[in-house]
């Protein structure tokens, strides 16, 4: 469990850099978002679940450093805090359900897949990070189908971006492909390259087609 916890505190840290204040004010003028929230989750003590419902309530107005621990403590929780996150994730503020994400994520349980699956969220270059961070969520919870996704993400313009993505993807996957994201373009590019070659080589593994 200590180690989830480390592992929740750094993968928050870092979304905070994608993630400016700025963002919070950006909202999704798609349809609204679907939440999923049934699932065969431990239900919270009521002292539990109160606590959950007012922290749910001051996500969307806490920044920096008290944000991060907010997902670090919804990550604590484990399946209590399951149903709420779902819910948060299909905020219409791209920097809550982004956060919410981040915290299922940083839970390592991959019986959240499905029902992350199952939320949509909006699509254009505006929302680009929410996809991002939907996409490391899946793939730290064993979701490969979205590491084209991160893949891309390697392209970005923005170096903190670069590097939530390539870290994302050598946690998953264990590899590398010598990707600095504060390297040149040229060597970038040609580390992108290797990566897309290691994936086409992968996505042809019947086994982890099926699972995907």
């Amino acid at each position: 469990m200590q180690n989830r916890l480390v592992s929740a505190r750094r993968f928050a840290t870092l979304l905070a850099l994608v993630l400016p204040p700025a963002l919070g004010s950006c909202v999704s003028t798609s349809p609204q978002r679907k939440a999923v929230t049934d699932g065969p989750w431990i239900a919270a003590s009521p002292v539990l679940q109160q606590q959950i419902q007012d922290e749910a309530k001051r996500l969307p107005w806490t920044h920096g450093f008290e944000r991060l621990e907010q997902i670090r403590w919804f990550a604590s929780l484990g399946e209590p805090g399951y149903a709420t996150l779902l819910d948060l994730a299909t905020d219409p503020r791209d920097d809550v359900a982004a956060a919410a994400f981040a915290a299922m994520g940083a839970t390592l349980d991959n019986r959240l897949v499905p029902y992350i699956r199952e939320i949509r969220i909006p699509s254009g270059e505006d929302h680009k990070d929410l996809q991002l961070e939907r996409a490391r969520t899946l793939v730290r919870l064993g979701d490969w189908g979205e590491i084209p996704t991160l893949i891309a993400g390697l392209r970005d313009d923005r170096v903190y971006t670069r590097s939530l993505c390539h870290d994302a993807l050598t946690e998953a996957t264990h590899e590398d492909k010598g990707f600095d994201p504060r390297a040149s373009d040229e060597a970038r590019e040609a580390a992108v390259s290797r990566w897309e070659q290691w994936w086409r080589d992968r996505s042809s593994d019947s086994l982890l087609s099926a699972a995907n």
